[in-house]
């Protein structure tokens, strides 16, 4: 069953070519808020890359347009890039994830996608990100461990 966009891409909050910040958009009973934000995600599945947008994003997933279908349960690496306003991108963060849930809009898909458990440092690049979009930027790093910590849950790594 296809859904209509009640949104097109462009009209987001936050998702114009020169919104640097992303607005929070997040219900009250959010664990997480959500960031309207058009970052650049690139799904590495089932052999293939596949481009798109992202419509939100959170500490625990993101919401995306893409062009192709992903069935739900699909484990996926996905490469996620702020967007500047002269079109120029960060350098990708690689997060694992899975496929939550996928549904056909227009002529498009929109797909849920979780967030899995990453090593610390990733959970800090991936908390640096949000708050760039909460307008907090960069806090001071963490200090260096001696060995590379194994990864953590969710509840662990954002404490």
């Amino acid at each position: 069953m296809k859904l209509r966009a009640r949104e097109r891409r462009g009209s987001l909050p936050g998702s114009s070519s020169d919104a640097k910040l992303g607005t929070q958009v997040s219900r009250p009973e959010r664990e997480h808020p959500r960031y309207a934000h058009e970052a650049a995600i690139t799904f590495h599945a089932l052999d293939r890359e596949i481009a798109g947008r992202s419509r939100n994003v959170s500490r625990g997933g993101l919401c995306a347009e893409l062009a192709e279908e992903l069935p739900a349960g699909t484990s996926i690496e996905l490469d996620l890039q702020l967007v500047f306003g002269d079109d120029r991108h960060s350098e990708p963060l690689r997060l694992p994830a899975r496929i939550a849930w996928c549904t056909a809009i227009d002529e498009h898909y929109q797909v849920g996608v979780q967030f899995l458990a990453v090593h610390e440092e990733t959970a800090a690049d991936l908390m640096m990100f949000l708050r760039y979009l909460d307008g907090r930027g960069a806090l001071q790093p963490a200090a260096p461990e001696a060995s590379p910590a194994p990864p953590a849950s969710i509840d662990e790594r954002f404490g």
